[in-house]
Formats: C-alpha cells, structure tokens, sequence
C-alpha cells in the first residue's frame, strides 16, 4: 500500500483544515517546493496536492506552486486536484509534469466531463469523491449532493477512470482514525484501486488498511498527522510494505 503525503495549498503556503473549513486552516510551510522535499526525503512515492482556494474558486489559483514541485522532482508520481474543470487545465497540468489529475465537484455535476477526459487523456484521471454519511459532496465539500458513493464510483469505473479517491468528510483533519468500513465498501462495489483518505493518524490505520488491501485499495493519504508528527512517513511506508508489498506508485 502507497502512503501518499498531501500537500493543501491555500494563498501558496501549505496548509491542512479541518472538516474541509477553509476558516479552520494551519499553516504547515511558506515553501511548497521545500515541503515536498521533505517528504521525499522520507521517502515518499507519490504526492496528493490540492489547490484549495482552486476548490473554491472553480479554476485554478495555485497552479503556479504545483507546477514548481513537478518541475523540481521530475521522476516523482503527483496527483493534483482542486479547481480543475475543464480541458485545459488537466491538459496545462499534465504538460507541466504532473502525472494525474483529480476531478471532483464537475465530475458530479457533469458526469459526461469525466468520459470526455477519459478518451482524451487515458490513464491520467482519478475522480475524487468526498462523502458523508454516504452522500457526494461538492464545491470544496460546502454542500451535500444527493449522489451514492457507491453509484457514482460504479459510474466512473465504466468511463476509465485510473483510480478513486475516497475521502470520508466527518474524519479528515480530526486525527480521528480512518473509516475503514466506508472505504471497503466502496473498494469491494467496484475493480478500481481505491485511495482512502481522510482520518490516518497512526500506525494502527496502516495495520487495518493493510488487513483489507486486497479488497482493492491501493493506497491512503495522509496530511496533518504527518505534519504533527503522529505518523512517521518512513516508518509508515516501511511498515506498509511489510504487511502488504511493496506497491507500484
């Protein structure tokens, strides 16, 4: 299983919320390029970025931050999201180095967008879905759809999607434990790797990730318990792949 560090960016500093509150942000680092290193330096084999005032605003706002980080660690997978709904920009994003983008409010607002994607630029889109209480939630996770996980995930699955993000709304930020039953149930409905998030606070989450990894999920991301220092990303990875293998990135 892939530990994945998330670097949240908001006005170009890093950052983590809580319950995704822009209102309730703590800033981790000035320099995303620094902060990165960090994590490479521990060893990371991916990393999960998002542009939260991009979340907000519907277009990007720091792109400038994430294109610096790919162009600073060529060789490293990244994973983008935030603000990202239209062509353009997963094109501006991939021609930039990042290896996927990460589509959530328009892939539910518009579903059709994401098979679009999917032809155009095969094996680079991941949809992210948010959840509460089982429901989709949109627009930086400021309103509640009335879409099932499940279906919605079952739906992407069809139009090529490389892999789903699944972040259980009520645990991110809080330090509160990952929701492992959520994120089985979504993995065992569909054949696409799952990436949880939201809630990893320690070891005891890698253990029970990896005690149903086989059920497809892939990989967890993790923010704020890396940057207080709870979890340990090169002791987390290597406990990772003592467990589950060494993963692909």
């Amino acid at each position: 299983m892939l530990l994945i560090p998330a670097i949240d960016l908001k006005d170009g500093k890093c950052v983590r919320l809580r319950q995704g509150k822009m209102e309730d942000a703590t800033v981790f680092g000035d320099d995303p390029v620094a902060v990165a290193q960090r994590w490479v330096d521990a060893g990371a084999r991916r990393l999960h970025m998002v542009d939260l005032n991009g979340a907000f605003a519907g277009k990007p706002v720091n792109a400038g931050a994430i294109k610096a980080v790919a162009e600073a660690f060529p060789e490293l997978p990244i994973q983008v999201g935030g603000g990202i709904r239209d062509e353009d920009t997963v094109q501006a994003y991939l021609e930039a180095g990042v290896q996927y983008t990460i589509i959530g409010t328009r892939a539910v607002s518009a579903p059709h967008f994401i098979n679009d994607l999917c032809l155009e630029f095969p094996g680079h889109i991941i949809v992210g879905l948010d959840a509460k209480d089982g429901k989709v939630a949109i627009d930086g996770w400021s309103k509640l759809s009335n879409h099932s996980a499940i279906d919605m995930a079952q739906h992407f699955e069809q139009d090529g999607v490389a892999a789903i993000v699944f972040t259980d709304i009520g645990r991110d930020g809080m330090m509160s434990g990952v929701n492992v039953d959520s994120t089985v149930e979504l993995a065992q409905a569909i054949h696409i790797p799952v990436i949880a998030s939201g809630g990893i606070t320690s070891l005891d989450d890698i253990r029970a990730l990896c005690a149903v990894t086989d059920e497809g999920i892939m990989g967890a991301i993790t923010g704020r318990a890396l940057y207080e220092g709870t979890l340990d990303l090169a002791e987390a990875q290597q406990l990772a792949d003592e467990l589950c293998g060494k993963p692909e990135q």
